[in-house]
């Protein structure tokens, strides 16, 4: 049997969904409702990220880590400043963020322009880990990123593939939300 024919059967969108309320018009309060969703219902790893920068040829870069924060400054995460990740955003300071919750049959991308954060946030935050995790980080090395997205996209998917795509759009210091279902959320 080939890859592709094995692949094809291996099932896909076996999770649950959950019902899928009142849209907020701020997008980060569907996330603080998705998270929720996600731990009471016992997703593993509901903070886990996946970060896609882009290297010096241009090619993408993926990487899987913790969100440390989401609210009106970005979606923070973080590293050391000696990283490939650190070197890409300084080169290009842009990336997104994608989640995936299967689960529950849900995904959540982020995309935008990255900013660090200050001196003070990083050493909170490096105070913050445990001693065994701070003891691997030089001083001065600890960095905390922030993607100010431009775009959130919130998927939900359906056995039926009548998939629920919730977009949300930066309009200057607000939002525009639109909601595609069916043919149009794939």
């Amino acid at each position: 049997m080939s890859i592709a024919d094995r692949l094809r059967t291996i099932p896909s969108l076996t999770g649950t969904a959950p019902d899928l309320d009142a849209l907020p018009s701020d997008p980060h309060d569907l996330f603080t409702d998705w998270l929720g969703t996600a731990v009471v219902g016992g997703v593993p790893e509901p903070i886990a990220v996946t970060l896609a920068t882009v290297d010096a040829d241009g090619i993408p870069d993926a990487r899987t880590l913790l969100l440390k924060d989401v609210d009106e400054r970005g979606w923070a995460f973080a590293g050391t400043a000696s990283s490939r990740k650190a070197a890409q955003l300084t080169a290009n300071p842009a990336a997104a963020l994608s989640l995936w919750r299967q689960p529950q049959m849900r995904a959540i991308r982020i995309r935008g322009p990255v900013v660090q954060a200050s001196h003070e946030e990083c050493q909170a935050d490096l105070a913050a880990r445990s001693p065994q995790a701070r003891a691997t980080v030089p001083p001065g090395e600890w960095r905390v990123w922030r993607v100010q997205p431009q775009r959130i996209e919130y998927w939900q998917g359906s056995p039926d593939r009548q998939h629920i795509r919730i977009i949300y759009g930066r309009d200057g210091d607000g939002w525009t939300r639109t909601v595609d279902r069916g043919e149009n959320a794939r």
